[in-house]
């Protein structure tokens, strides 16, 4: 009959396997490299150096007897192999933070993918923390479908679109209307108003790891026919400000990526952006209703 493991290994911070012997760091060294796309960007987030980075990776694959990360491009991507361990490695991880922590005294990790809660950020988090000291709260950009919910990384997400992870609670916050992010230079920049007609020969940036807008935003009859992928806000921002493409998205972007490179022009015909919040059933952290009816609060 199995058993729960010893919280002597837990507090080793290691996870045996037959034949070896995985340390947490090794699961953190690989998901911070899978966040951030690069063993620059995850050493820098780990504060560690980048050799010690690539050689915790190589030693987890060593260990495995797989290639987790594919090297072949500037921009790391995840093999078949790292695809699948990345959301069980998130969960562990959840899991052994959540067994250590004290009831209440670990952090609310509040996921999010492109604009967190807009100009409601800063009042929200001020708040929380003057209502639920006992709670800190932390908020994490996910880029990543469910803003860190499937992987385990946060108790609670913003979530935007219509949408709904299955198996999640969810509350409506607000609507926010959208709008069309453009280059200073652009010719359609001076207008104070555009409907999403004008936009349809132009080539749209499309977040597509985590963002609301597609295509199908367009009538049908009307629709864009060149678009840009992107994998996250950072891209987005770069590939419009550099006139490339042009963007629709909320108008909690203007708030929370200020970019002096983009002009913001509000969208006539586009129906607003819903945002709600999640967590999942049951929830992974005590305070996460909570957090919700305040949320809803600034609504």
């Amino acid at each position: 009959m199995s058993r729960d493991p010893h919280p002597e290994m837990l507090l080793h911070h290691r996870l045996c396997f037959p034949g070896m012997t995985v340390e947490l760091r090794h699961l953190r060294c690989f998901l911070a490299i899978a966040d951030e796309g690069t063993v620059t960007g995850a050493a820098h987030s780990l504060h560690l150096s980048q050799p010690v980075v690539s050689r915790t990776l190589r030693q987890l694959e060593d260990h495995m007897g797989v290639r987790l990360v594919d090297r072949s491009t500037h921009h790391l991507r995840l093999t078949p192999a790292g695809l699948a361990l990345r959301e069980r490695a998130a969960a562990a991880l959840a899991a052994v933070e959540h067994a250590l922590a004290p009831d209440r005294a670990w952090p609310l990790r509040v996921g999010y993918a492109w604009a967190a809660f807009g100009e409601h950020t800063t009042p929200l988090l001020r708040a929380w923390r003057r209502a639920h000291p006992e709670t800190p709260l932390r908020l994490l950009r996910v880029d990543d479908r469910t803003a860190g919910l499937a992987l385990g990384r946060a108790d609670v997400a913003v979530m935007r679109g219509t949408a709904v992870p299955r198996g999640m609670h969810t509350v409506l916050l607000w609507h926010e209307p959208r709008v069309v992010a453009l280059a200073q230079d652009h010719p359609l920049a001076e207008r104070t108003e555009l409907a999403l007609a004008e936009l349809a020969d132009e080539t749209i940036a499309l977040n597509t790891v985590a963002g609301s807008t597609t295509v199908r935003l367009w009538p049908a009859a009307r629709r864009p026919t060149h678009t840009l992928a992107v994998a996250n806000p950072d891209e987005w921002a770069v590939a419009i400000a550099s006139g490339a493409a042009v963007g629709v998205t909320s108008a909690a972007t203007i708030s929370m990526h200020p970019n002096p490179g983009l002009v913001y022009v509000p969208l006539t015909d586009a129906p607003p952006l819903p945002v709600r919040l999640a967590w999942p059933d049951p929830a992974t952290h005590p305070a996460a209703t909570e957090f919700a009816a305040l949320a809803q609060s600034f609504g």
